[in-house]
C-alpha cells in the first residue's frame, strides 16, 4: 500500500505541471476571446474559423511529440548515451513538413477558410487571422519536439515555466497589436494572431537555449541522426498525427449533425463539447506522465513495472475526473446558467450534461492507457482504435439515433455515453493483453 501511494504521488508529480499548461492554454483561448470579442461578432467570428484552421494543420504535426517523447523516455530507461538522436530527428521532420505546409496554407487561405464559412466579412477576417497563425506552424512542430524530449526525461515543470512565460507574453502582444498600444500598429483582430505567433517563436527560442545548454551532452545538435532514426520516428509520428486529425474532424462532422436538429441544439453542445475538453485534461496530462513512465521501465526492460504505471496513472485519473463531475451529475441547471440565460435552454442541456458528467469518468481509461500505449511505442494500434471507434460506431449511430429517429441532442448523447464506455473497455482489454510490450524492442 505504502509502494502504491509513492508510485501515484510520482505519476501526480509529473502529471501536475502538463495539466497546469494544459489550463494555461484553455485560459489564454478565453482571454483572447474576450479581447476580439469587445470589436464584434465578425471578429469574434473569424478568429473562431481561423483557430479551427490552425488547430487542423497542428494537428499534422501534432504526432512529433509522442513520437520524440516515447524513444526518449526508452532510450533513458535503456540508459543510452544519447537519448536526445530522436530530438534530432524530431527538429529536422518539423522543419521538412512545417516549412512547406506554412507555404501552401498561406497561399491556398481563402480556399481554406472558404471550406468553413462562406460569409464574406467572416471571411476575410479568418483569412488575414489564420495567415498570421500559419507563419508559426515550423515553430509549433519543433516547439512539439522539444516538449516530447523533456517530457520524455521527466523534466515536467520545464514545459509549465515555459509555457506558462509564452502565454503571458502573448497576452501582452495581442492586447497591443488588436489595439495598437505602445506605439504597436493596430491590427484589430489580426493582431490576436500575430501576437500568438510572436509569442510562439520566443518561446522556441527559450527551448533551444535550455536545450542547448542541458541536452548538448546527452546527443542533442552533435550528429545527424541516421536513416532509421528518421524512418522510426516517422513511423511513430504519422499515426498520432493522423489521429488528431481526423478527431478534430469527427467534432467538425458532429456540430454538423447538431445542425441538422436546430440552433438550440447546436448552442447548448457547443457549451458541453467545450466543457468536456477543458474538464479532460486531468486525464491527459496523466496520460502523458504515463507515457513517459511506461517508456522508461520498457527501455529497462521491466514490463511488469510498465504494466502498473498505466493502472497507477489510471486510479488517479479516475479519482480526479470523478471529483470534476460532480457538479456536472448533481448541480447541472446551476452550471448551464452560467453559459444561458434562457430556461429553453438549461433545460435543454440539463440531462446530456450529466451525460457529460459520466462520461468524463468513463473516458478515464482511454485517455489514460492510449498515451501509455504510445509510450510503449504502439502509435498505430491507438490510432486504429480511436478512429474506428469514433468514425465506424459513434458517428453513424449518433446520426442513426439523433437525425433519422430525431432523438435530438439527448439520442446523441446517451449513444456518446455508451461509445466512451465501449472504447474504455477496449483500451482496457489491449493493455491487459500486454502485446504492446514488445513495441519497445524496435525503438532502441
Amino acid at each position: 500500500m505504502v509502494l502504491m501511494g509513492r508510485r501515484r504521488r510520482k505519476v501526480m508529480r509529473l502529471a501536475l505541471p502538463i495539466m497546469l499548461g494544459m489550463l494555461s492554454q484553455s485560459v489564454l483561448n478565453l482571454i483572447d476571446a474576450a479581447l476580439v470579442g469587445s470589436l464584434g461578432e465578425v471578429a469574434l467570428a473569424g478568429i473562431g474559423v481561423g483557430g479551427y484552421a490552425m488547430f487542423m494543420m497542428t494537428a499534422l504535426v501534432f504526432g512529433l511529440s509522442s513520437g520524440v517523447q516515447s524513444q526518449t523516455a526508452q532510450r533513458t530507461g535503456a540508459q543510452c548515451a544519447t537519448p536526445a538522436q530522436p530530438l534530432n530527428a524530431g527538429l529536422l521532420i518539423a522543419l521538412a513538413v512545417g516549412l512547406p505546409l506554412t507555404l501552401i496554407a498561406w497561399w491556398q487561405a481563402p480556399l481554406i477558410i472558404q471550406l468553413m464559412t462562406q460569409t464574406d466579412d467572416v471571411h476575410s477576417v479568418a483569412v488575414d487571422y489564420f495567415r498570421w497563425r500559419v507563419v508559426s506552424l515550423s515553430a509549433i512542430a519543433m516547439t512539439l519536439c522539444f516538449r516530447g524530449y523533456w517530457n520524455g526525461r521527466q523534466y515536467t515543470t520545464l514545459y509549465l515555466r515555459i509555457i506558462v512565460g509564452v502565454h503571458v507574453l502573448n497576452v501582452f502582444a495581442s492586447i497591443g497589436l488588436i489595439f495598437g498600444y505602445a506605439g504597436l500598429p493596430q491590427m484589430g483582430a489580426s493582431g490576436a494572431g500575430a501576437g500568438t505567433t510572436l509569442s510562439l517563436f520566443i518561446g522556441l527560442l527559450a527551448w533551444l537555449v535550455v536545450s542547448i545548454k542541458g541536452a548538448c551532452q546527452q546527443g542533442f545538435l552533435q550528429r545527424l541522426p541516421s536513416p532509421q532514426q528518421f524512418r522510426h520516428t516517422l513511423v511513430l509520428a504519422f499515426p498520432h498525427s493522423l489521429q488528431q486529425l481526423w478527431f478534430a474532424a469527427g467534432y467538425a462532422i458532429l456540430i454538423w449533425m447538431l445542425s441538422q436538429i436546430d440552433t438550440a441544439s447546436v448552442a447548448v453542445g457547443h457549451v458541453l463539447i467545450n466543457l468536456s475538453l477543458l474538464l479532460i485534461l486531468p486525464g491527459v496530462g496523466l496520460g502523458v506522465a504515463a507515457m513517459s513512465l511506461v517508456g522508461e521501465a520498457l527501455g529497462r526492460e521491466a514490463r511488469q513495472e510498465a504494466h502498473r504505471w498505466g493502472w497507477d496513472a489510471l486510479g488517479v485519473a479516475w479519482l480526479l475526473l470523478a471529483l470534476l463531475a460532480l457538479p456536472m451529475l448533481f448541480f447541472p441547471s446551476a452550471l448551464l446558467g452560467l453559459f444561458f440565460h434562457h430556461e429553453a435552454l438549461i433545460a435543454l442541456g440539463r440531462l446530456p450534461l450529466q451525460l457529460t458528467g459520466a462520461m468524463i469518468v468513463l473516458d478515464a481509461a482511454a485517455l489514460v492507457l492510449a498515451q501509455a500505449l504510445m509510450g510503449a511505442g504502439a502509435q498505430r494500434t491507438v490510432m486504429t482504435l480511436t478512429l474506428s471507434m469514433q468514425w465506424l460506431v459513434f458517428l453513424p449511430l449518433a446520426w442513426w439515433v439523433g437525425v433519422i429517429h430525431e432523438y435530438g441532442l439527448i439520442g446523441i448523447w446517451l449513444v456518446q455515453l455508451v461509445y466512451r464506455l465501449i472504447n474504455s473497455l477496449a483500451f482496457v482489454w489491449i493493455w491487459q493483453r500486454r502485446k504492446w510490450a514488445s513495441h519497445f524492442l524496435n525503438t532502441i
